[in-house]
């Protein structure tokens, strides 16, 4: 049973999230039809598959940018930034808690609080996930829908060889993060609880 509640996550902050899980979903769908074309065995449709990831490419470029301005504005950003301190033991006692102590019914090492919504392990990810790995799928992305910002050449190959490998490198990274996130989040006090987290802002303890 719960015995506390506290209130982490401001509205925009669930909203962008659900907004941006359609948009990566979508766009891997999407993408695994144009990567993957079978005329016999269309996830969707080719023509259809473009229209749809370039309206949700553009549509996650615009929401990237909210979410950079939303954050600086609202100092949320600091809730990513790695802190010092006894951060590489935080780091593994947490990674020891996914890994063996959650099995055990372990109480959570580090539970969310307002002032600290992730763990350390967290927030090393989040942020190469949110400040690089976006960023590159974003730009790569763009450069597809706008090939003349691409460069003529790259060590003897067409220019938009390295921006393919490195756009479906990085989604591969990115989908894998959202699998990964999806598992993390039955993790909670009960296999719902995160997730309703996301929905009401309220976390449960």
């Amino acid at each position: 049973m719960s015995t506390h509640r506290i209130f982490i996550l401001p509205l925009w902050i669930r909203l962008w999230h659900w907004t941006n899980a359609l948009l990566i979903i979508t766009l891997a769908i999407t993408g695994a039809s144009l990567h993957f074309a079978d005329p016999s065995l269309p996830l969707v449709p080719f023509a259809t598959a473009a229209r749809l990831h370039d309206i949700a490419g553009l549509s996650l470029a615009c929401l990237y940018g909210f979410f950079v301005i939303a954050n600086i504005v609202s100092g949320n950003w600091w809730q990513y930034v790695p802190k010092p301190g006894g951060f590489r033991e935080r780091c593994a006692r947490q990674t020891r808690f996914y890994c063996w102590g959650i099995f055990r019914g372990e109480a959570h090492p580090y539970p969310p609080t307002k002032d600290a919504n992730f763990n350390s392990l967290q927030q090393i990810v989040y942020w190469f996930v949110m400040y690089f790995f976006m960023p590159l799928l974003v730009l790569t992305g763009l450069i597809f829908l706008w090939p003349d910002l691409a460069p003529s050449r790259v060590f003897g190959m067409d220019g938009l060889v390295p921006v393919a490998v490195l756009h479906y490198l990085v989604g591969l990274v990115i989908v894998t993060f959202m699998i990964a996130h999806i598992y993390l989040g039955t993790t909670g006090v009960k296999i719902t609880s995160l997730f309703k987290m996301m929905i009401t802002g309220w976390h449960e303890e």
